[in-house]
């Protein structure tokens, strides 16, 4: 490589950090402006810089792979319906459109062009979940789409500087919490902005007129190393399935991966079909949790882009349950979406068995609790959150899978002082659950117990949907599976893992998540682990003699 050409390699590099950093500073502004607390709190976004074909150059690491890898697919869209040469400076575009977007209606996504000298030079692209957009919102229960709230088609939400007055009395009128749902969708707007400055500044600093020879650059070199990576793989076709608890019965989740010497495909025929409940997933939602998880497992350190995504390619049968159609209700789309990930991994460990984690809690279990308020300052007004909680992790080949952490989502839980303060709840529990983690020589990560009680006594309401009920993560290579999850009431009655369901005055919601799977088998865990565990109380006397054989071992 000649002087002039490691110059510009070097100066390229420069640039690729700071577009890194500036999506970084986008996210940091959506969170600490954001109104909702699944935002502020848990970082239920994504953001991103664009080329002008819509590629994605980069993301903020900061943000769920759900809303990632869904907004990298729907910046193309945008320029479908409004091309770049009819673009002003200080336009914005919006959709909340599940499958232009990212896969269901509680999701906005914004697009906004940064012009310098005149000329659009890229695309800012960002998304956070809204908590409540009317309808029945992120649950199960709509028959339809429309029924799950306010559609938003592609439309300009601010017009070279001037905001859509007409849409944003639309959205203000269609949800329960005006305040909130207008406050972030300004934020949405004012996220892109500060990309665009950083990047303007940028540009003038660096003496560039346009970002193709860097786009260039950043889809060479991140298509060229994930290449790399394929080229070590054995090639040929690996399957997997799992049941999962569906909705009243359960469901079949069917993939084939096929390693090929310019890419990995993803095929989902032999799926479920679409069901009547809002758990179906949108295409763009299914191939953003299936690029994830082939990006953790052979690609982790390469960054994710137009480049390094591109070769990886997912289909999957129309009408499909993971490929469903409009106006099909999408609403909890990542009941099934986020078990995606274990389904793939479940096809790369036949491959790599010693870098493919056991199967997880995977599907997210938020609490999510409506009402309105009966006392105080705040009597009469409606109150809408979901509280994110999770399982654990599946075991790990050379370590423990990890306790309470959401994967893959990557959403944060939920501190509890935060939900106290937004609802009129009182969490009694929230504590690791004993004995959850799947038993091994590595051990499954623990579940959690939540104990959860209105503080004003009055009746709530629960959208349940929740899943591992019925059918646990599994173990790996002699693991044991992990602890099912459970969801009830102090009163004994029976309460279903999915719906809109009543919880009358007076009683109290009792939840406890499932634990991931173990690998290998128990009896090779070592006792100053076991010992560890006893001592934490991650595991019980009785677990530890029945599972591990611990006392018989620290007899002889």
């Amino acid at each position: 490589m000649n002087a002039q050409n490691s110059n510009a390699t070097i100066r390229h590099q420069v640039l690729w950090n700071r577009l890194l950093a500036l999506v970084e500073e986008q996210a940091q502004v959506l969170i600490r402006t954001a109104f909702s607390p699944l935002v502020r709190a848990c970082g239920d976004v994504s953001v991103g810089v664009f080329d002008l074909s819509g590629r994605m150059l980069a993301q903020a690491v900061t943000g769920t792979p759900g809303h990632v890898n869904t907004m990298a697919e729907s910046v193309k869209h945008f320029i479908q319906r409004f091309p770049i040469d009819t673009m002003k400076t200080g336009d914005a575009f919006i959709t909340n459109d599940p499958w232009l977007g990212t896969g269901h209606l509680n999701d906005f996504v914004v697009v906004t062009p940064c012009f310098f000298e005149s000329k659009c030079v890229a695309l800012f692209a960002c998304t956070s979940h809204l908590m409540d957009i009317g309808g029945l919102g992120a649950g199960t229960e709509a028959p339809d789409v429309f029924a799950e709230g306010l559609y938003i088609p592609l439309i300009k939400l601010i017009d070279q500087g001037e905001v859509n007055a007409t849409l944003m009395s639309l959205i203000e009128a269609n949800t329960r919490l005006p305040v909130d749902t207008v406050g972030d969708t300004y934020s949405l707007a004012a996220c892109n902005d500060v990309g665009v400055e950083r990047l303007q500044e940028t540009m003038a600093e660096f003496g560039l007129r346009d970002l193709g020879p860097l786009a260039d650059f950043i889809f060479e070199r991140s298509r060229s190393a994930v290449l790399n990576e394929i080229a070590a793989l054995p090639k040929g076709t690996w399957t997997n399935e799992m049941i999962v608890d569906g909705y009243n019965e359960p469901l079949k989740l069917y993939a084939a991966l096929t390693i090929g010497e310019d890419g990995i495909s993803v095929d989902f025929t032999g799926s479920a079909g679409a069901v009547v409940k809002g758990i179906n997933v949108p295409l763009t939602y299914a191939t953003a949790y299936t690029s994830f998880a082939i990006s953790c497992a052979l690609a982790g350190d390469i960054p994710n882009n137009a480049g390094s995504l591109s070769l990886l390619s997912v289909c999957a049968p129309e009408g499909s349950i993971v490929n469903a159609k409009k106006p099909a209700p999408v609403g909890a789309r990542h009941v099934i979406g986020q078990m995606l990930p274990d389904l793939v991994f479940g096809c790369i460990a036949q491959v790599l068995p010693d870098k493919i984690p056991a199967e997880g809690s995977s599907c997210m279990w938020n609490i999510a609790l409506r009402g309105t308020f009966a006392e105080g300052e705040r009597k009469g007004r409606n109150y809408s959150l979901a509280v994110t909680t999770s399982g654990g992790m599946g075991a790990r080949f050379t370590k423990d899978g990890l306790s309470a952490t959401a994967f893959p989502t990557g959403i944060h839980c939920m501190p509890i002082e935060i939900a106290e303060t937004q609802i009129p709840f009182i969490f009694w529990r929230k504590e690791l659950r004993t004995d959850s983690g799947g038993p091994g020589r590595t051990r499954g990560g623990l579940g959690q117990v939540i104990e959860v009680e209105s503080t004003e006594g009055t009746a709530f309401r629960l959208s349940a949907a929740f899943e591992r009920i019925k059918n646990p993560a599994r173990g790996r290579l002699g693991g044991g599976n992990g602890a099912p999850g459970y969801l009830g009431l102090r009163s004994g009655r029976p309460i279903a893992g999915k719906g809109l369901q009543t919880i009358e005055a007076g009683d109290r919601l009792i939840v406890h998540t499932p634990g991931g799977g173990g690998i290998g088998s128990p009896k090779e865990r070592a006792s100053t682990l076991v010992e560890c565990d006893l001592f934490e109380g991650r595991l019980s006397e009785a677990a530890a003699l029945d599972l591990y054989g611990y006392c018989e071992r620290k007899a002889s």
